[in-house]
């Protein structure tokens, strides 16, 4: 029987991109293939859990909709048969948070795409992604014409977080410059940060 490295299981309202606002089961995988300086998942810490242990562990947020795998980088750990026993055992809409280096299981119902190539640390290995339903970038000024290939459904830009306050404003305000610049794209704010919530 396969065993998950689980870093939190927990529920919440979604913060960021299309479904924004929405309440949501977040499954965070402990473990990823890049090295982003920025990353909030402590990938030491984590328990080892069944697939049955994690369905059993959503079922306990029922009125939830969506079921978020994130990380991490979770389609290092998941396949087609993981994707369908969620579904199976939860009915809920299951959604993804990908750094896009791995082919996904196709039966996955929302694929958010966040590549990580343009940041130290998140070069390690390339996207392989062509297409998703949404594409969120965390920006820092980097050229968006390098994401003009990938097919997606929704754009978003993202301020990249600083503990720095001076600092997380200069990112603040070029995000939004970037956005009003290019109008394919929408800005995403990080509302859990904003409303403190997990």
């Amino acid at each position: 029987m396969n065993a998950y490295k689980i870093n939190e299981i927990f529920y919440s309202l979604q913060g960021e991109g299309f479904h924004s606002g929405t309440p949501a089961v977040f499954v965070r995988f402990s473990g990823c293939n890049l090295h982003c300086e920025f990353c909030d998942t402590q990938h030491q810490q984590g328990t080892m859990m069944s697939l049955q242990d994690i369905v059993n562990n959503v079922n306990n947020y029922p009125g939830a909709p969506l079921l978020v795998l994130t990380g991490g980088e979770p389609s290092l750990f998941i396949d087609g048969e993981f994707v369908a026993a969620l579904k199976t055992g939860t009915g809920k809409l299951i959604a993804i948070e990908t750094n896009g280096t791995r082919v996904l299981p196709e039966n996955i119902d929302w694929v958010t795409f966040s590549p990580k190539n343009a940041f130290p640390g998140g070069e390690a290995e390339p996207c392989v992604l062509t297409r998703c339903d949404e594409l969120k970038v965390v920006y820092l000024g980097q050229d968006l014409s390098q994401y003009d290939e990938i097919v997606s459904k929704h754009r978003f830009l993202q301020p990249c977080y600083s503990l720095d306050e001076a600092q997380r404003q200069r990112n603040m305000k070029v995000c939004v410059s970037a956005v009003l610049s290019h109008s394919s794209w929408r800005l995403s704010l990080q509302i859990h940060r904003i409303l403190n919530i997990q």
